[in-house]
């Protein structure tokens, strides 16, 4: 029998052409009733046309067109709220009590001067930590009492942003209204500033003809483009321009740069739709797994790799995968033609570029290319290349080189996994990108990663094809380029991204600290990009950074470890007025977590697994709703 509680579970398309089917309608029980019949047709299509609404909401700003089935529907149904949804228990494990699921916390906005608040990265906090190694800029998260529990707003005049690749070139003034760059890198062809938006000319400081120009330049000696180099580290990004620029190579780059070396560079780096986070090298290594990425790249990025006793060049070593490149673009790379105009003793340039050469040759790095101010050292594919280096180094003691969260970086050398012979690349070889991202990675082929087989894996692939399908029935967005950054909270394999990929959006993978396996490595062999973090603390982010946040059992995984609460309003924080967020966890979280949102403007539809009613994992769709700094809040509901 098809009752109410069931029937509005099931998808928009099921249930239009039900509604439509005299055999659904004369349900058992009251085949006669018509006024039950009408309600109940009323019921759904007022439900419907309003989360369609919700979801076809594009934006406030002018700069993009609504969805066309929201037009279409506002004009004959007053949808100004979604139908918060409750289903029905069929397995006797959810929470029954509905009085008190409507007993629920009202979040008000936090003050206007926190509008870009970065928790672990708050600049008055972080004065108060040495400046000795860069540590003050560093992660330096608030205490439990000086946590925030309000919700963060959007700067006045917020808009959407473009959609991408226009969104490369383009950012509203409104999103990130910080002038100084434009300024200061007036001459570098960093960023301009013309009426209400930023212009991006792609240009850099070791780049004047632009981001193309350079990598062409790259390219004369790194094979991009043949799929081989697929992830990238920008170290100290600017506004990212290298890794924007790389996308129509398909190669995607993880920048990073402090907080407000340079105002708002990474939050003008996610605006523009490229992956980036608020990171430094300085004293804790870096929170990606060892042999992560086929290329590193610093232009100018001022960090000092001849000095601290090589450890940051060590640290590269360490996410570097075995065949993959480095390259140092500027200071001290040809100081005998350019020491005058960089203002800087001689000697001191000479004493920098012969350390890093020398620490190159520690690491058994072979240098493939000097011309101008760019250099580019290659990686051994395997130890038997460097037969002598583990006589000359300091090898470090870990057995783990991916534990990495808030760990020291130390003055010693990453083992190479062993090999069989001279040919064989350490760790193993990897195929060219985007077939590597449905290959048996080798850290699954291998048998490296304990409960793992080839066959959990591709069941893993399967499952998450099957997963976002049965997104896309209920958010027929997903695939439209309307999401841009995408985060996965527990992103395990990263079959979510991997289903997801296309050129239209990027998919941050984090790996939690909390984790019972590390698989973060899987995500990078598969040619993606992931991040350890600790949802007990805020990510490394400005605020408004992603269009969609996915959590697949993000909430049985941390319910006894850190507060709901404090994960969903930095979910809050990072997630852009009008973005998405799907909560995919057993009842009982997804019943926790809806509660505590309808105190946060976010507005949810909750619906069965798409195995059905019985299954008791659910899902939660969620869309964030719009308001600004200084906004009348009287209507918050």
């Amino acid at each position: 029998m098809y009752s109410l509680n069931y029937s509005h579970k099931r998808s928009p398309q099921d249930l239009h052409y039900r509604l439509q089917d005299p055999s659904f309608m004369a349900t058992k029980g009251n085949p006669g009733d018509n006024r039950t019949r009408r309600s109940f047709s009323i019921f759904i299509v007022v439900g419907l046309c309003c989360f369609f609404y919700l979801l076809g909401a594009w934006q406030k700003s002018g700069f993009g067109k609504g969805d066309s089935i929201a037009q279409e529907v506002t004009k004959t149904a007053d949808c100004s709220v979604l139908s918060n949804l409750n289903i029905e228990t069929h397995h006797g494990d959810g929470i029954k009590n509905l009085h008190d699921l409507q007993q629920t916390k009202v979040f008000q906005p936090c003050a206007d001067r926190f509008i870009d608040y970065t928790p672990c990265h708050d600049q008055m906090r972080a004065m108060t930590f040495p400046r000795d190694f860069m540590n003050y800029r560093e992660r330096h998260c608030p205490p439990e009492n000086e946590k925030l529990h309000c919700l963060i707003p959007a700067p006045k005049g917020y808009v959407t942003p473009f959609p991408w690749p226009k969104s490369r070139d383009f950012v509203p003034f409104a999103n990130a209204p910080y002038k100084s760059l434009t300024v200061e890198k007036a001459i570098q062809n960093w960023i301009q500033y013309e009426g209400d938006v930023f212009r991006f000319p792609g240009g850099g400081t070791q780049f004047p003809h632009g981001a193309d120009a350079y990598i062409d330049q790259l390219a004369s000696v790194i094979p991009i483009g043949n799929g081989m180099v697929r992830t990238a580290l920008d170290t100290g990004c600017g506004v990212a321009s290298w890794g924007a620029y790389l996308f129509k190579r398909n190669v995607i780059a993880m920048s990073f740069a402090p907080r407000d070396s340079h105002e708002a560079q990474v939050q003008f780096a996610l605006e523009r739709g490229v992956p980036a986070i608020i990171g430094v090298l300085g004293t804790i290594k870096l929170p990606y797994p060892s042999r992560s990425f086929d290329m590193a790249h610093c232009s100018r990025c001022l960090i000092p790799w001849g000095g601290n006793d090589g450890k940051y060049m060590m640290e590269v070593d360490r996410v570097l995968r075995p065949g993959g490149y480095w390259v140092l673009s500027g200071p001290p790379i040809n100081w005998k033609v350019n020491f005058k105009s960089w203002q800087r003793p001689k000697e001191e340039l000479e004493k920098e570029q012969r350390n890093i050469e020398e620490m190159a040759k520690l690491l058994c790095w072979e240098k493939k290319y000097e011309k101008g101010e760019t250099a580019i050292w290659r990686k051994r594919v395997n130890q038997g290349y460097c037969q002598e280096r583990d006589s000359r180094v300091t090898l470090c003691q870990s057995t783990n080189p991916d534990d990495v969260w808030y760990k020291e970086m130390e003055a010693c050398v990453t083992p190479y996994v062993e090999t069989n012979n001279t040919d064989e690349v350490s760790g193993g070889e990897l195929k060219p990108f985007p077939e590597r991202l449905n290959d048996i990675p080798p850290r699954i082929s291998s048998g490296s990663i304990d409960g793992v087989s080839i066959e959990s894996f591709q069941e893993d692939k399967k499952l998450w094809q099957k997963h976002l399908n049965a997104y896309k029935r209920v958010n027929k967005i997903i695939d439209s380029g309307r999401y841009r950054n995408i985060m996965d909270m527990n992103a395990g394999f990263g079959s979510f991204a991997a289903a997801l990929e296309s050129p239209k959006s990027w998919v941050m993978n984090v790996m939690p600290t909390v984790a019972k396996r590390d698989t973060l490595g899987v995500v990078f062999e598969r040619g993606l990009i992931g991040i350890y973090h600790d949802w007990c603390e805020a990510f490394s982010t400005y605020p408004r950074t992603y269009d969609l946040i996915h959590a697949n059992g993000l909430f049985t995984l941390y319910k006894d470890k850190c507060s709901y609460e404090d994960i969903l309003l930095e979910m809050d924080r990072i997630l852009r007025p009008e973005g998405t967020v799907i909560i995919r966890d057993n009842e009982r979280e997804v019943m926790k977590v809806k509660r505590i949102v309808s105190g946060m403007r976010w507005d949810t539809k909750m619906v069965d697994h798409e195995d059905g009613p019985l299954v008791p994992e659910k899902i939660l769709f969620v869309v964030k709703q719009y308001w600004v700094a200084g906004q009348n809040l009287t209507s918050w509901r």
